[in-house]
């Protein structure tokens, strides 16, 4: 259960951020779809830890499905909320960010626990 409470902070926080009418931006093209991905991205990588046991146990696909499952999962409830936050609005680009975001990372910790293996 423990190993679930720093998912649950990490979400809180995601939600927070989605709370503010008007975040600040950066100007360059795209910028948020790689914030996305990283947000997104340590998300599942918690997932991971959690779903896993532990950074020190076996990462196994299961576990890797789950990270992208449940990161995902949040990221279209993220969307949605955002949608009842004026200017806001739920983007389906986003949603692909987050999930393009979780999927990396839940798989590089999988090939990271691989090549330690051999």
């Amino acid at each position: 259960m423990k190993l679930w409470l720093p998912v649950a902070a990490y979400m809180a926080v995601i939600f927070v951020f989605s709370s503010i009418p008007n975040p600040p931006t950066v100007s360059q093209p795209g910028s948020d779809k790689v914030l996305h991905i990283l947000l997104y991205g340590g998300l599942a990588a918690l997932v991971v830890r959690a779903a896993g046991g532990g950074f020190d146990r076996p990462v196994t696909m299961r576990t890797v499905i789950i990270a992208v499952v449940v990161s995902a999962l949040y990221g279209a409830t993220d969307e949605v909320h955002q949608h009842f936050v004026p200017p806001r609005q739920m983007d389906v680009w986003d949603m692909a960010a987050d999930s393009v975001g979780a999927a990396a990372s839940a798989l590089a910790l999988y090939a990271a626990h691989a090549i330690r293996r051999e």
